[in-house]
């Protein structure tokens, strides 16, 4: 697989040189609420202009339809890209149209510009190969190169992602090696203990990277919304908690094949509704009340996973005693796992929160799991997608992470063993 450092050292002076990055930043409106999409891209972008190279970066945002839709417009990447590189961004208000052309062909060398939404066009996503090869021949006529540094969306065969690079000299950007480099130590040998944390709502979502991830680990701790259907697994209501019926009995078979190495929380945050001002109590997580959901998980989960993570250098909190779905007062977790004086984990892979974090009543779950990572001796990564985000929201220091992954879906389909379309694109 060619480099960015390789298309350095050909010399890009006044060549034109497309880069598709993942600009997929949260919008509320048109203001940013997370610009860590964007300031991954900026040591490519920076190398490549730098250099002398004329530079058109293409992105998608959102999911329209395959046609404009102004609330998906990226327009104010634009503008917050222009910010970070402290220089004027060229915007074409269109993908391959009369804007595109003439934006790209004004290039100077040095110079930065950034398409409409690639998503505007139907044949970025097509199905239909002549469909999005003929999109991608129009992409590719405004280069002579072509990097890809949009690891999050390198498990799409989009045309953007895919065909551009049959059709150019392509080259991986920094960002795409770090993370390849970071995934391939959570496959390979790994120190141990390995402990991955798990949240966010749907085991279905999560199946087949329990399934790649279960023989390799010592401790696999879940949160988040899918912790209530292997909760269910195990005979208990759950109340109005979100729950996956058709997926109960593969999470039963998941706790039989697992020995005790899936821990669950002990005790959730149940509300009345989904809502920050809706009444919550902390309840035992085999005794959720049938008009209530959880939220989040409690206090005693928190301390529970934390010590998972860090042994005795938990003590991020008092360390209430949670009483069993079984009945037992002790803060195993309702598979039976205790992770009482467990060794201080030294590999930690986290993808998805352990609450609806972004509601204040039910953040602390997640804050309280990401500070035990923070504290944890050893090498840990963040998979981005919602973790990444509860990271920046919850104002946690980054560098304290080893590594934090701008693709959450790419990160999970790797470490499943799945082939990436835009990584074999790039090794052809």
């Amino acid at each position: 697989m060619k480099t960015l450092d390789d298309l350095l050292a050909e010399g890009v002076e006044g060549r034109r040189v497309l880069v598709r990055a993942d600009l997929n930043v949260p919008l509320d409106g048109t203001t940013i609420t997370d610009d860590g999409r964007i300031r991954a891209v900026l040591p490519t972008l920076r190398a490549l202009s730098g250099a002398g190279a004329r530079v058109t970066v293409v992105s998608h945002l959102g999911r329209p339809k395959g046609a404009p839709d102004p609330k998906y417009s990226l327009e104010p990447v634009a503008q917050r890209l222009g910010e970070l590189l402290e220089r004027p961004i060229a915007f074409a208000t269109d993908t391959v149209g009369a804007s595109a052309k003439a934006v790209t062909a004004s290039l100077a060398s040095g110079d930065v510009a950034l398409l409409e939404n690639l998503r505007f066009n139907a044949g970025e996503t097509s199905k239909d190969d002549a469909e999005r090869g003929a999109f991608a021949d129009e992409l590719a006529a405004f280069a002579e190169a072509y990097v890809d540094d949009a690891f999050g969306a390198v498990h799409r065969k989009h045309a953007s992602v895919y065909d551009v690079a049959s059709r150019l000299p392509h080259f991986a950007g920094g960002l795409v090696l770090r993370e390849l480099e970071v995934l391939s130590k959570l496959t390979g040998q790994t120190d141990r203990p390995y402990v991955v944390v798990l949240g966010g709502s749907k085991v279905s979502d999560k199946l087949a990277v329990i399934e790649a991830l279960l023989p390799k680990v010592d401790k696999l701790l879940v949160g988040g919304g899918m912790c209530f259907t292997f909760l269910k697994a195990q005979g208990h209501e759950v109340g109005k908690s979100l729950l996956e019926e058709d997926m109960v009995e593969t999470c039963r078979d998941l706790l039989d094949r697992a020995a005790g190495r899936i821990v669950l929380p002990v005790d959730v945050v149940a509300a009345t509704a989904f809502a920050a001002d809706a009444e919550h109590d902390v309840v035992d997580a085999g005794a959720i009340p049938a008009d209530r959901l959880g939220l989040d998980i409690g206090p005693a989960s928190t301390s529970l996973f934390a010590e998972a993570l860090v042994g005795g250098l938990a003590g991020s909190g008092p360390r209430s005693e949670a009483t069993r779905p079984d009945g037992a007062g002790s803060t195993t977790s309702a598979s039976g796992a205790s992770a009482a004086g467990a060794a201080p984990a030294k590999t930690v892979f986290w993808n998805g929160p352990m609450g609806v974090f972004e509601l204040a009543p039910f953040a602390a779950g997640t804050r309280g799991v990401a500070e035990a990572i923070t504290k944890v001796d050893g090498f840990t990564v963040v998979g981005g997608g919602d973790s990444a985000a509860a990271v920046r929201t919850l104002g946690l220091d980054e560098a304290a992470f080893s590594h934090i992954s701008t693709g959450g879906g790419a990160s999970l389909e790797y470490l499943e063993g799945k082939t990436l379309p835009g990584i074999a694109a790039l090794e052809q």
